[in-house]
């Protein structure tokens, strides 16, 4: 048996203070355990242990039940306070596990106009509305050092690369689409190739992803022996298309931008062009508003793959 000393020096429990407040509410021992569906006794002795604890009597013990005592008037309202407070804390802490608040960061890369990531997001807000989620653009490299330092909880990016220290996760493909100022040449045609384009000139931002865009470019065109002409631009892509529509150059986007229809210009894909998007994230990231975000992801990724296998037949 411990000492009534050595119990004084044991740290007040929440069943401590729960057992007080129930006993001072019933005004008995044996109510307070039949509210709590414990044993009378559990309740007495965990009283007791407060009590040698604190250092005083916290009831008067009568054979119809107990009242409190003075120390016990003054000790009741602050275990009310902080069973409150532990109980906010706890319930904030569930709402977080159950995604009903947190916050995300997502590096993109992408177009938020259209396509698979704007459905995801659309669908992961309307389940998580109350989740805050910022959105910040960058070049690859920027957005891997941001997922490694967890800065952002995870960056779509284009490409199949393993970086090193990361978890990585193909979801969905976009298409290839140059971009025409209307009534220029090709636009006549419906699908182009890179040989249609060889002897065009370009314009890329020089912000990302256009530093990208450009390594594309040349990549696709230097494999057919001509070195393309491309003009960087100090614009972000909204004003990149308006220099294409007043005749500037040519640029191209992932089919996710087709969705941004400005006046002046045309969309043509180019002939079996397809980009890979893969989410990247930190296997030690266990924000839970960042791993439902995955889940939803893969899911749709899945029913996507499934309905393209279904359209064009493929085996699986």
């Amino acid at each position: 048996m411990k000492s009534r000393l050595a119990k004084r020096h044991e740290a007040i429990e929440i069943r401590h203070l729960s057992y007080f407040v129930a006993a001072a509410e019933q005004g008995s021992f044996r109510k307070a355990g039949v509210a709590l569906e414990v044993q009378e006794s559990a309740i007495s002795r965990c009283v007791r242990d407060l009590e040698d604890h604190v250092g005083a009597s916290l009831f008067h013990r009568r054979s119809c039940g107990v009242t409190l005592t003075y120390a016990g008037q003054r000790f009741l309202p602050q275990a009310r306070r902080i069973l409150r407070d532990i109980g906010h804390s706890v319930e904030d802490v569930a709402r977080i596990g159950r995604v009903e608040n947190g916050r995300l960061k997502i590096g993109i890369f992408s177009s938020l106009s259209s396509g698979f990531l704007a459905d995801l997001l659309h669908a992961y807000d309307s389940a998580h509305a109350k989740v805050e989620i910022e959105f910040i653009e960058g070049n690859p490299d920027e957005h891997i050092a941001a997922v490694r330092q967890f800065q952002i909880d995870v960056a779509f990016l284009t490409g199949t690369r393993v970086w090193p220290g990361c978890e990585t996760d193909q979801l969905w493909f976009e298409r290839v689409f140059v971009v025409l100022p209307e009534g220029h040449g090709l636009s006549e045609r419906t699908v182009l190739s890179w040989s249609d384009l060889s002897m065009e000139q370009f314009i890329v931002s020089d912000v990302a992803p256009g530093p990208e865009i450009h390594d594309y470019l040349v990549k696709r065109l230097a494999d057919l022996g001509h070195h393309p002409y491309i003009q960087p631009q100090s614009v972000g892509r909204d004003n990149l298309l308006s220099l294409v529509a007043v005749g500037r150059g040519l640029t191209v986007v992932s089919e996710a931008m087709v969705a941004a229809r400005l006046p002046g210009i045309t969309y043509r894909p180019i002939t079996d062009e397809i980009l890979p998007f893969s989410a990247i994230w930190s296997a030690k990231n266990d924000n839970p508003a960042f791993r439902r975000l995955l889940s939803m992801a893969r899911k749709m990724s899945r029913s996507a793959m499934t309905y393209l296998i279904v359209l064009f037949a493929l085996p699986i």
